[in-house]
């Protein structure tokens, strides 16, 4: 959906360049880094509706970025770019969360296809996420305050 925000993460410095102005014409609210410590930096400080992660980067690897993103527990989802010899290593990103995988080089219209259908994807878990919490205050009001502790304070 035009106004996402990306994060697109690869170590080709030119192709985020490039990547990121041809998504920001396209209406797209993009952050480029260049590894994966700084993806999981950005991710610490900012929401990202989607993050466009290459696979082969030094130090930190696609593989190992997308673990670290999803012991984060965010509603974000993640896009694979991958060599066309690193196919095995897009589909056991997929089977660690990622939502879908891209080869490089890509066309944009294709990168912004895959884009839709990831915040789609999102959009979908952050809906299903507010009504599971309204059906929870619905069935139980009192559950609403079961994240205080129960019973009098030991005093210490």
């Amino acid at each position: 959906m035009k106004g996402s925000k990306i994060l697109l993460v690869d170590d080709e410095v030119v192709f985020t360049g490039n990547m990121s102005r041809l998504l920001t014409t396209r209406g797209y609210d993009v952050t480029a880094v260049n590894s994966g410590d700084s993806a999981i930096q950005a991710l610490d400080n900012e929401d990202f509706d989607v993050v466009v992660l290459d696979l082969k980067m030094p130090g930190m690897d696609g593989i190992t970025t997308l673990k670290e993103i999803r012991k984060l527990g965010l509603f974000t989802e993640t896009l694979i770019l991958t060599g066309h010899g690193a196919i095995d290593t897009a589909l056991e990103a997929m089977k660690l969360g990622a939502y879908d995988y891209l080869t490089k080089p890509c066309e944009i219209e294709e990168l912004v296809d895959k884009i839709e259908g990831a915040w789609g994807k999102k959009d979908g878990e952050v809906k299903k996420d507010i009504q599971d919490k309204i059906q929870k205050v619905v069935e139980s009001p009192a559950s609403v305050f079961d994240v205080f502790p129960k019973g009098p304070r030991k005093k210490g």
